[in-house]
C-alpha cells in the first residue's frame, strides 16, 4: 500500500486489522485481514471526541477511496465524526480470500469487522452501489447501534417483471463476464468512465491501483456474479430480507442521488423512498452513478447530520406510544371535513355550483381555431364527469398518494382529470411541455409517476424517451396503436366504467400532498414544487380575496395555471385557440373569440402573449372589439410587464383594470399592482417624492395573507443573513411568508433547506427593496447580481431605462469577469433586429450608456443581438447566464456567433 500516493487521502487514515470470521464462506477459526481508511486515531491524538461513527461501505468496483471527502470533513475539529471506510474482503487492499462471498456473507463480514472495532454507536451507515445493500443489511441486523442511514445510488429490490439494468446484463453474459470483470480491467474502466465530469488521471489511477492484475480482480467478477437476477438466485433470499427489513427502519435517512445513472435508475430511487418514506432526498441534476465523485456529498451529509437528533437504538420497529399513525390516517379524512384550519377543499366552489341553481350554466369550454366553441360542460356535467372518472381511476389502481403525470393540454379533459385525481388523493404532476424535450424528460423521470395520462404526442414521447408510469390515453385508441404505445386504457373508458358509481368516500387530508408543479427552468433545471391540499386551497382563497374573482366570474385563461384554477374559483373558464406552451401564439382574434363565447369579465395572459395580441389587433372586427370591451380585469404575470405595454393593452381593453401580480411557482401570487399604481410609483421615482422609489420594477403591495421582507445583500452579491427587514431602500433577497407558499421542493432536500433556512420564510432568489410607501421593487435575480469593483449592481433598473430607447426591444445587463471585479455589460435586442450579433454601433452604445447612467449604472461595454435568448416557457425571461458566457467570449476576442 502507498497511501501517500492516493490524492485526497491522509496517510494516517490507512490501517489494517485482523478479524475472526464467522462467515459461512470460511472455515471456523479463519482470520481475515481488512484494510480500512479510519480517522479515529487521528481524532484521538487531537483530543477530539467524535459525535459518532460513519460506517462507509463501497460497491463494485471501487474501494474505500470513494469516501475520502467524508474522511476529510469528519476530521474537521468543529464537527468531528469518526469515519470508518472499509475495503470489503477481496476488494481494495483487503485480503484476497480465494472464496466466493455472497451477499449474506458480506453482511456477516461487515458485522464481524464492527464487532472487532468495538463500534457501539451512534453509527450512521453510508453506502453506494452494492455497498448500499450491504450497509443496509448491517443496519437491519444492528438496530441498537444504528443512528441513521445515508445512501447514494443503490438498490435493494429488483421490481418483478423488470430486467436488471442493461450494463449489468452485459457484464453477466457468459461470453463477457470473466473477460470483462477479471481477465481484463474493462469493468473498472467502464465504471470510472461514468463519472460526470470525468475523473482526473490521478484519481482514476488511485481507483485502479488495488486491482492491478487479474489475480486481484476475482472479487470484482464474483461481486457481479452475485447480483440476484431473480428468485432462483442464491442471494435473492438475503436481498429480500434486507429489502423488507428496511421498511422497519425508523431512524433518520438521507438519500443522495445521481439521476444520470445508467445502472440504478430513478425506479430504484422510487423503491427506496417507498421503503423509507421519511427519508430526506436530494437529486443532483447532471450527476450519475459515481455520485461521491461527481458532486460534493460531504457538505450535505454533515449539514444533514447536524440537524438530526440521532437517538441510538431506534432502528427497530416503532414501539407502542410512538407518533406513527395507522396507514391512511395521515392522508385522508371523511369527505367534507375541512381539516384543522377549516379549509374547504379546492373543488368546493365547483361542487356548490353544480348543486345549485347555476348548475346548468357553462363551467368550462375550449375554443376551435375557427372561433367556435369546440367543447363545453356545465357545472353539473363537470361534477358528473369528475365523479365518474375518479371512480374509474380508482378501479384502475390510482389511489391516495399515487403520482399521476398529466400531459394533457388545458381544456375540458385536463380540468376533469385534474380534479378527479385530486378528489382521490392522487398527487398530480404537471410539467409544462414548453420546457422542451430534455427539460420535460428530466422533470417526468425525476417525479417518477405511477401513471402517465396523455395525448398521443405525449404517449409517443413516453415510449421513445422511457418515461415512467402506467400509460393512459385521453381518447380510445385502435388496438394496434394501444399496443405500440403500451397504453392500458383511456380516460374515456375509465369514465364509462365509473359512470353512476359513488364518488370517493374520503377526501384527502389538508396536509396530504396534492401536486408537484414544475418551475419554468429559466434559472437552471426545472424544479418540482410540492403543494399540499391546504396550500392549493389557500392559493385559491388568496387569488379570490386579492383580485376579487368570485363565483360567476367569466375567465379567458391564456396562462395554464389559471386554466386549472378557474373552476376552483367558481369561474366560468374558457381556453382560447392557442398553444399554451408557446404564449406568442395567442392572437387578438383568438382572444376576442374566447371572450365572446362566455361574455368574459377576466383575462389572464402572459406578457409574451399580450405582445402578440397587440401585434395582431388589426385582425379584429367590430364584434371582436365589443367582446374585449366587456373585460373588467386583465391579469398578466410570468415576467416583468413594462408600463408602455400595459398602456397599449389598456387601449385594447378600455374598461379593464390591468393588474400584474408578482409571484412564482413556489408562491403565486406574492404581491399585486395595477396600471394606475405602476404609474403612480414611476411618478414617485421620477419626482423623488417617495424615498426608495425606483431602480427596478414596482410590483406593489403584498397580497391578502402574505408577508414580504428582504435579507440585505453583502458586498459579494450574496444574501448571507437570516434577519428579514422591511426598511426603505435596503436591497436584498426577497422573502415571502404566506399560507399558499409551497410545502417543499420535491426530492431536492438541499434546495429546500436553502430556501427555508430563514425560519418561517421562503427565500425566493429574487432581489429587491421597499420604498417608503411599502411597495416592493424587484431588481432581478440573486444569481444575476453583478459584482463590479466597489459596487453590487442589480440589473433590472438599468434594463428598464435602456428599454425606453426607441430602437431597443429587450435589454439585459450581465457581469463579465471574476467576481468582485466584473465589467458591467449591456446586451440589447435592437429594433429593427440587428443583422448579426456583436459590438453595438457607436451611436447606439452611447445612448445605452447614457440611459443606464441616468439609472445610476456605469456600463463598460454594449453588445447588440438580433433577439435575446429567452426561456422556452415564457418567451420573456432572458437567459442571462447564457448571455454572460457569450458576452465574455465576444469581449475576449472570440467570434460573436449567436448567444
Amino acid at each position: 500500500m502507498v497511501a501517500a500516493g492516493w490524492p485526497g487521502v491522509d496517510p494516517g487514515w490507512s490501517r489494517e486489522i485482523e478479524v475472526a470470521s464467522t462467515s459461512a464462506a470460511d472455515e471456523p477459526g479463519t482470520v481475515r485481514r481488512w484494510h480500512l481508511l479510519d480517522n479515529g486515531a487521528q481524532l484521538s491524538r487531537r483530543g477530539l471526541v467524535p459525535a459518532g461513527t460513519l460506517l462507509c461501505v463501497h460497491g463494485n468496483p471501487t474501494w474505500s477511496y470513494l469516501w475520502r471527502t467524508l474522511l476529510a470533513a469528519g476530521s474537521d475539529p468543529s464537527r468531528p465524526w469518526r469515519v470508518v471506510a472499509v475495503d470489503q474482503l477481496d476488494m481494495g487492499y483487503s485480503e484476497r480470500t480465494g472464496t466466493f462471498r455472497r451477499l449474506a456473507d458480506r453482511i456477516n463480514d461487515l458485522g464481524d469487522l464492527t464487532d472487532a472495532l468495538g463500534l457501539d454507536g451512534p453509527v450512521v451507515t453510508v453506502g453506494h452501489d452494492w455497498g448500499g445493500v450491504i450497509s443496509l443489511g448491517w443496519a437491519v441486523a444492528h438496530p441498537q447501534q444504528l443512528a441513521a442511514v445515508v445512501l447514494t445510488n443503490t438498490a435493494v429490490h429488483q421490481p418483478a417483471g423488470s430486467p436488471i439494468p442493461r450494463p449489468l446484463r452485459l457484464a453477466l453474459h457468459p461470453a463477457v463476464h470473466r473477460w470483462g470483470t477479471t481477465t481484463s480491467d474493462t469493468f473498472l474502466r467502464v465504471t470510472h468512465a461514468l463519472a460526470r465530469p470525468p475523473l482526473t488521471p490521478e484519481v482514476r489511477d488511485a481507483f485502479m491501483a488495488p486491482y492491478r492484475g487479474a489475480g486481484r480482480r476475482a472479487g470484482v467478477g464474483n461481486f457481479v456474479a452475485d447480483i440476484p437476477v431473480g428468485p432462483s438466485h442464491p442471494s435473492f433470499p438475503a436481498l429480500d430480507r434486507v429489502a423488507e427489513g428496511v421498511r422497519g427502519l425508523k431512524v433518520p435517512a438521507l438519500v443522495l442521488w445521481g439521476p444520470q445513472d445508467p445502472i440504478f435508475s430513478n425506479r430504484y430511487l422510487k423503491d427506496l423512498t417507498a421503503r423509507l418514506p421519511h427519508a430526506d432526498v436530494h437529486r443532483f441534476e447532471g450527476a450519475g452513478h459515481l455520485l461521491p465523485e461527481d458532486r460534493d456529498i460531504a457538505a450535505p451529509v454533515f449539514a444533514w447530520l447536524a440537524g438530526q437528533g440521532l437517538p441510538v437504538g431506534s432502528g427497530e420497529d416503532s414501539a407502542p406510544g410512538d407518533d406513527s399513525a395507522p396507514a391512511g390516517d395521515a392522508t385522508s379524512e371523511p369527505l367534507g371535513a375541512g381539516g384543522p384550519a377549516g379549509n374547504a377543499p379546492l373543488w368546493a366552489p365547483l361542487t356548490d355550483l353544480a348543486a345549485g341553481p347555476a348548475g346548468g350554466d357553462t363551467a368550462v369550454a375550449e375554443m376551435a381555431p375557427d372561433g367556435s366553441v369546440s367543447r363545453a360542460l356545465d357545472w353539473r356535467e363537470l361534477e358528473r364527469d369528475i365523479a365518474a372518472l375518479a371512480a374509474g381511476l380508482q378501479e384502475a389502481g390510482v389511489q391516495h398518494g399515487s403520482r399521476v403525470s398529466l400531459m394533457v393540454p388545458p381544456g375540458v379533459d385536463l380540468t376533469v382529470v385534474l380534479y378527479a385525481c385530486l378528489r382521490i388523493g392522487a398527487v398530480v404532476v404537471v410539467a409544462d411541455a414548453g420546457l422542451g424535450t430534455r427539460g420535460l424528460s428530466r422533470a417526468v423521470k425525476g417525479a417518477t409517476p405511477d401513471f402517465l395520462i396523455g395525448i398521443d404526442k405525449a404517449l409517443a414521447a413516453a415510449s421513445v424517451l422511457g418515461w415512467p408510469g402506467r400509460r393512459i390515453s385521453v381518447r380510445d385508441l385502435p388496438p394496434g396503436r394501444r399496443r405500440l404505445l403500451a397504453v392500458e386504457t383511456s380516460l374515456a373508458a375509465l369514465s364509462r366504467r365509473g359512470a353512476g358509481k359513488p364518488p370517493p368516500s374520503q377526501a384527502p387530508a389538508p396536509d396530504a400532498p396534492a401536486a408537484v408543479l414544475f418551475t419554468s427552468g429559466s434559472t437552471g433545471p426545472a424544479k418540482g414544487v410540492l403543494y399540499t391540499h391546504r396550500q392549493l386551497a389557500a392559493m385559491r382563497d388568496t387569488v379570490a380575496a386579492t383580485l376579487g374573482i368570485r363565483p360567476g366570474a367569466r375567465l379567458v385563461a391564456g396562462f395554464a395555471p389559471f386554466a386549472l384554477l378557474g373552476p376552483a374559483l367558481g369561474a366560468v373558464s374558457v381556453t382560447p385557440a392557442m398553444d399554451v406552451t408557446a404564449p406568442r401564439t395567442l392572437t387578438a382574434r383568438a382572444l376576442a373569440d374566447a371572450a365572446a363565447a362566455i361574455d368574459a369579465t377576466v383575462v389572464f395572459a402572459s406578457p409574451a402573449a399580450l405582445r402578440n395580441v397587440l401585434a395582431t389587433r388589426d385582425s379584429l372586427d367590430g364584434a371582436g372589439q365589443r367582446a374585449l370591451d366587456g373585460v373588467e380585469l386583465l391579469l398578466s404575470a410570468g415576467a416583468p410587464v413594462p408600463e408602455p405595454l400595459l398602456a397599449e393593452v389598456q387601449r385594447l381593453l378600455p374598461r379593464a383594470s390591468l393588474h400584474t401580480p408578482y409571484g412564482m411557482t413556489e408562491a403565486l401570487p406574492v404581491t399585486d399592482i395595477s396600471l394606475e399604481q405602476i404609474r403612480a410609483a414611476e411618478a414617485d421615482a421620477a419626482g423623488g417624492t417617495v424615498a426608495g422609489a425606483g431602480n427596478g420594477v414596482c410590483v406593489g403591495l403584498p397580497v391578502h395573507g402574505a408577508r414580504v421582507a428582504v435579507v440585505p445583500l453583502a458586498g459579494d452579491g450574496t444574501a448571507p443573513g437570516d434577519c428579514p427587514v422591511t426598511e426603505t431602500g435596503v436591497t436584498g433577497e426577497i422573502l415571502v411568508s404566506a399560507p399558499h407558499v409551497k410545502d417543499a421542493y420535491d426530492r431536492l432536500w438541499l434546495t429546500q433547506r436553502e430556501s427555508a433556512r430563514t425560519p418561517g420564510w421562503h427565500r425566493t432568489g429574487d432581489v429587491g427593496h421597499f420604498d417608503a410607501a411599502g411597495r416592493l421593487w424587484v431588481e432581478g435575480r440573486l444569481a444575476h447580481v453583478v459584482t463590479a469593483p466597489g459596487a453590487v449592481v442589480t440589473p433590472v433598473g438599468a434594463e428598464q431605462a435602456i428599454e425606453r430607447l426607441d430602437d431597443v426591444g429587450l435589454a439585459a445587463v450581465v457581469g463579465v469577469g471574476p467576481a468582485g471585479t466584473q465589467a458591467v455589460v449591456a446586451v440589447v435586442e435592437t429594433v429593427p433586429p440587428a443583422r448579426r450579433a456583436g459590438p453595438a454601433a457607436p451611436h447606439l452604445a452611447r445612448r445605452v450608456r447614457d440611459a443606464a447612467r441616468r439609472a445610476g449604472i456605469s456600463i463598460s461595454a454594449v453588445l447588440a443581438v438580433p433577439a435575446q435568448p429567452t426561456d422556452i416557457r415564457h418567451n420573456a425571461k432572458i437567459d442571462r447566464t447564457r448571455l454572460a458566457r457569450w458576452a465574455s467570449s465576444v469581449l475576449a476576442g472570440g467570434r460573436p456567433g449567436t448567444p
